[in-house]
């Protein structure tokens, strides 16, 4: 049995705590994600989905709960453990890109490895590797302004690769895409989980999508619903 890598445990978010609007987002979720899993998190908008994803992805900190990643208690981490453990051991894939626009292709998966510490020669080697994956290796040095959607989806998932992160987390990354570049972007990230063995985690209000992966945790109203194991998989 793989071990968990995720482990969510009774966690809560609320946000503007002690003033008229405080709002609790998050209610009592609990939620593991084994290695090698690829699960889809599905709730319309409001459900509370992204703010589970900021949680999982070290972008904020639950306020009651334990959330602990590859077996660190991200409770105990100050900002900058936060930040570096971001950086090494998750991907993000976002609806919008993300993209540097004064960057090339290979500039913009480089930067994470920049960041990082990775000498020039290594950096530019891995990025073109990467590109190269996601077949792009013949516009590596177009700015993004000169790609179309599904090219700028696929250096933003070369970029999220560029670190070997032991989790990919993917924001609604068809969302912007028509639906044929979608199912094209889908297909790498199938590539991905066969390939490297990638845990990867889709939030998406997409079933459609969600029934690509493994396992579907549906979440509403800030609790978590259900969770389908898919059997056709």
């Amino acid at each position: 049995m793989n071990e968990s890598i995720i482990d969510v445990r009774n966690v809560e978010k609320k946000f503007y705590i002690g003033t008229p609007n405080e709002l609790q987002i998050l209610k009592n979720v609990s939620l593991s994600v084994k290695k090698g899993e690829f699960i889809s998190i599905v709730g319309a908008s409001g459900s509370g989905k992204s703010t589970l994803m900021n949680i999982i992805g070290a972008l904020d900190r639950p306020t009651l709960g334990e959330y602990v990643l590859d077996g660190n208690p991200i409770q105990d981490m100050t900002d900058n453990d936060l930040s570096d453990t971001r950086n090494t051991m998750i991907g993000f894939v976002f609806q919008t890109f993300n993209l540097i626009a004064r960057n090339s292709a290979l500039k913009n998966v480089e930067l994470p490895m920049l960041y990082a510490g990775v000498g020039r020669k290594a950096r530019r080697e891995k990025a073109e590797q990467l590109l190269e994956l996601v077949g792009m290796e013949d516009r590596i040095h177009h700015l993004p302004n000169e790609l179309s959607g599904g090219q700028k989806q696929r250096v933003a998932i070369a970029r999220a690769l560029s670190n070997d992160p032991a989790i990919v987390l993917l924001d609604e990354p068809t969302g912007s895409l028509d639906s044929e570049t979608g199912e094209m972007v889908m297909n790498i990230f199938h590539k991905i989980h066969k390939t490297k063995g990638t845990t990867i985690i889709l939030i998406t209000h997409n079933n459609e999508l969600a029934e690509q992966t493994q396992r579907i945790v549906t979440i509403k109203d800030g609790y978590i619903l259900n969770e389908k194991i898919n059997a056709n998989l």
